[in-house]
């Protein structure tokens, strides 16, 4: 694994602000940002930064869009780091690998119209399955602005504090990987962590607040400066995430690793939190 940020592009206004995400990821966790362009995807038509026109039909309109992608981004944050890849082959695969390589995997999904929550395509949704790093989805239309806390009148503001880190905890089968992506992710925002847990049944044998301390006084330690609210949730675990995404940064999400005849899929409550959460939403991959 190399210590990149890596964000998938193909000119549609979802990556574009995938790439603005992760330009800021970038910067706040002190990475090189890889900017990628899988050879068989077809890139969408986009306005040049520079001013250049848009290459015409048969011209090498990867190489286009990932030079004028890097010009916009140094030229809105002059110290970010980072270079372009064209990746052959079909898109997930490329994708998967590029995840592979990297430290975090952005991709841009399509929002719902005026509803919240994602539109997720078939590419998406396979690398989100099958990737062995953490994807963080962002759809289109999302802004540093809505990251944060309103200002004084209301409106978004890039110079207020960022909202809560939202994670999801099962205490049935908890990981520190998914604790350990979100405490960071809190800490590089200066934001509190509000952490949504659920889990029940036979499999929870301790008393549900020990299991809490457990999993959660070694992090608190780690992260003193991260202030940690706790809520308890009964039912639809996903449907109490999406809420919690109206007032959140970010929302990070577990998807565990199965290596059976069952194959790669998302799960329930992660498929739920994609299809109606409002802010990003980080998939973490765990045993």
């Amino acid at each position: 694994m190399t210590r990149v940020v890596a964000v998938g592009l193909d000119g549609s206004p979802e990556s574009r602000a995938a790439a603005d995400w992760a330009a800021r990821e970038s910067l706040m966790s002190d990475l090189p940002l890889r900017l990628v362009h899988v050879g068989d995807q077809q890139a969408h038509e986009y306005v040049p930064f520079a001013g250049e026109p848009v290459p015409p039909a048969g011209a090498d309109r990867s190489a286009a869009l990932l030079r004028e992608t890097a010009v916009r981004l140094h030229h809105r944050h002059p110290d970010l780091r980072a270079d372009t890849d064209q990746l052959p082959g079909q898109p997930v695969v490329a994708l998967v690998g590029a995840a592979r390589d990297a430290e975090l995997l952005v991709l841009g999904t399509r929002g719902l119209g005026a509803a919240v929550g994602f539109l997720l395509g078939s590419v998406a949704s396979a690398v989100v399955a099958r990737a062995e790093q953490p994807v963080v989805l962002v759809r289109a239309g999302a802004d540093a602005g809505g990251e944060r806390v309103s200002d004084a009148a209301g409106a978004p503001s890039q110079a207020t504090p960022y909202r809560d880190v939202v994670v999801g905890l099962d205490l049935s089968s908890a990981d520190d990987t998914v604790l350990g992506f979100a405490f960071t992710a809190a800490s590089r925002r200066a934001a509190g962590l509000r952490v949504v847990h659920g889990g029940s049944g036979p499999e929870l044998q301790d008393d549900p607040a020990a299991v809490r301390r457990r999993l959660l006084s070694p992090w608190k330690a780690k992260f003193p400066g991260v202030e940690v609210t706790e809520e308890a949730v009964i039912g639809d675990a996903g449907a109490h995430l999406a809420d919690a995404s109206r007032e959140a940064s970010l929302v990070v999400v577990g998807r565990r690793v199965r290596r059976a005849a069952l194959g790669a899929h998302i799960g329930p409550v992660t498929a739920a939190v994609l299809r109606h959460a409002s802010a990003p939403v980080a998939v973490v991959p765990h045993d």
